[in-house]
């Protein structure tokens, strides 16, 4: 079974992403898939946390995740907190907002892909907090080769309240980037 934890604000998607995900690996045939949001007092801006669960096989657990084979953290600034890698299995992924890979070490795999730039080229959300959820489940799913990418499109198309073409442009784009660097790095 594979775990992915994502960190990011409340405005930002978060959820969504989760859900995205979800939808795509289902329509793709690779497995189960579980979303799990984490309500707690949320507000836009304070952070969110929402989980997922990929497996071949049925998916009994319905708790939250503690130990990820992947991060995911829309927000780079969470990045910086403890919280955001505990758990996080050895080898396992860490995706980050971010223009440039952290400076990190060699425990984890780092994926830095600029969502906030991507989203901003799109035309998605606002300038100052452009929705970056559908360039990092892109890169998501290109990391984790769980879901094939017309998958993705579709479940982008059918999850996102506006401008879904530009969404899955974003994701499209998000997506090549990430294999690109990811051959690149191995």
């Amino acid at each position: 079974m594979l775990e992915i934890r994502f960190h990011g604000r409340g405005g930002q998607g978060t959820v969504l992403a989760a859900k995205m995900l979800a939808d795509a690996v289902l329509r793709s045939g690779w497995g189960e898939c579980m979303a799990i949001p984490e309500f707690g007092v949320e507000r836009r801006g304070a952070p969110v946390l929402a989980y997922a669960r990929i497996s071949k096989e049925t998916i009994r657990v319905r708790a939250r995740v503690y130990a990820p084979d992947a991060v995911v953290v829309l927000d780079p600034v969470l990045a910086a907190s403890p919280a955001v890698l505990a758990g996080l299995k050895p080898g396992g992924i860490v995706i980050v907002n971010s223009e440039k890979t952290p400076s990190a070490g060699r425990r984890w795999r780092w994926l830095a892909i600029p969502a906030k730039a991507i989203a901003r080229s799109h035309g998605l959300g606002p300038r100052t907090a452009p929705m970056v959820n559908t360039a990092m489940c892109g890169a998501l799913v290109a990391a984790l080769e769980v879901a094939c990418l017309p998958s993705l499109e579709a479940a982008v198309r059918d999850a996102v309240p506006a401008k879904p073409e530009e969404n899955v442009a974003a994701a499209r784009e998000a997506y090549s980037l990430a294999r690109r660097r990811l051959h690149a790095a191995a």
